[in-house]
């Protein structure tokens, strides 16, 4: 009888450590590095994903989503970067501070009025960084509709030097 516990034993310690030892299942989704999002990019498209596009009335603080349609992103590797509205809202230029972080999959980024250090700001938005390659890049800014969480979904292409 000590033999079959022995034998058991022995058994499940090795198919542990065979286990332990093994490789994982290969990734589905591939990371994204700052240096995705690092760039000029222009916002040509946005859609709405579980909230009707007439809820949606303002982004980002500017009084029309609609203004953002067109608009040019700089996004430094330092961080620095701008934004400039498109022509529903007369080009206003925005600076801001932004980071990406590959592990939550997040973008997020920071006004920075004349004057401020980014350090001193402590408001910002924070939205998911659905995937960044190449000449496409989408980001997906959630709102809360109704009893849960919708996204407002920016779809960027890489500015043409």
């Amino acid at each position: 009888m000590k033999r079959i516990f022995l034998i058991a034993a022995i058994f499940c310690s090795a198919i542990m450590v065979l286990q332990s030892c093994s490789p994982k299942g290969a990734a589905t989704t591939q990371t994204i590095r700052r240096g995705n999002v690092t760039g000029n990019w222009v916002l040509n498209d946005i859609t709405f994903e579980g909230v009707p596009q007439s809820s949606v009335k303002s982004l980002f603080g500017e009084s029309s989503y609609k203004c953002f349609i067109g608009s040019a992103w700089r996004l430094t590797n330092s961080g620095n970067g701008s934004y400039t509205l498109g022509s529903e809202c007369a080009g206003k230029m925005q600076t801001i501070y932004w980071s990406a972080s590959p592990k939550e999959d997040t973008f997020q980024f920071k006004k920075i009025y004349e004057g401020d250090k980014a350090k001193n700001v402590t408001e910002g938005y924070r939205m998911l960084l659905s995937s960044a390659n190449g000449d496409n890049m989408v980001i997906k800014t959630p709102v809360e509709y109704g009893s849960g969480t919708a996204y407002i979904v920016l779809n960027f292409t890489k500015a043409q030097k």
